[in-house]
């Protein structure tokens, strides 16, 4: 028997994950497993008052493809139960694994993690902040610079079994103003890799391509001009930003 077709076949819903702060529901397409966000159930925000974060969050798939890094699951646009949303491919992670981690201020490895800040817990204990330093982490950090990803939690680095990480909720994403908060700053300054710098590449060359076609049916005008202009930024520096402006750096809560 053929695989239903996502975008048409029926959704039906199995849960709800009400952590979330915007409606997101656990569903299945034949034996698909899926999240969906519908339209309706998003929360206004004053800081993305232009357009859905469903739109948001196929438009960062859509930069995920191009940068060629299987960054973000699939993602697409279809009418669902309530309405039409935005739709992923459900991800099950290895559960033994962890990329980003809150650890005792004294316990931080000597290798293989990188510390992004220190801070104090409730019991007033001192902890750190850290994250693996791997090659997959690394891509995820510059997809999060070009998309300018304003909520990049630990708990939206998803630790698969075969050591793939993928990023998910994106839909606070593409802002015309700088908003980039994320828990991945372990590269601070370091310089981009040949292959980092292709992937940046491939997003612009494709922003007066195809890509820039189909996003312009998900994001402003002003919105892609900016992101043209991040690309053309972050591959003019050569090497990973610091955190700049009033915002900050890292979203809250960290998980």
């Amino acid at each position: 028997m053929p695989a239903p077709d996502l975008v048409t076949a029926e959704l039906t819903l199995t849960g709800r994950i009400t952590t979330a702060s915007n409606a997101t529901f656990l569903g299945s397409i034949g034996e698909a497993a899926v999240v969906y966000k519908p339209i309706k159930g998003e929360k206004p925000l004053w800081d993305f008052p232009d357009g859905f974060l469903a739109h948001r969050e196929v438009a960062a798939y859509l930069v995920s493809e191009v940068l060629g890094w299987n960054i973000v699951p699939r993602t697409w646009l279809r009418d669902g139960p309530f309405g039409e949303g935005m739709v992923q491919l459900w991800q099950e992670t290895d559960p033994d694994q962890t990329a980003v981690d809150l650890v005792a201020a004294d316990d931080v490895p000597e290798t293989g993690w990188k510390q992004v800040l220190e801070g104090r817990d409730e019991n007033n204990r001192r902890v750190a902040l850290i994250h693996e330093d791997s090659q997959a982490l690394r891509r995820m950090a510059v997809f999060d610079v070009v998309v300018d990803n304003a909520d990049r939690k630990g708990d939206h680095v998803l630790a698969m079994e075969d050591g793939h990480r993928h990023g998910v909720d994106h839909g606070l994403t593409f802002n015309s103003d700088h908003k980039l908060r994320t828990v991945l700053w372990g590269w601070l300054g370091d310089p981009l890799t040949a292959e980092e710098l292709d992937g940046i590449d491939r997003v612009s060359d494709g922003l007066n391509g195809e890509l820039g076609r189909d996003l312009a049916d998900l994001l402003t005008a002003e919105e892609i001009a900016t992101l043209a202009a991040r690309c053309a930024r972050l591959r003019s520096a050569g090497r990973f930003p610091v955190p700049r402006g009033e915002m900050p750096a890292v979203p809250w809560p960290l998980f």
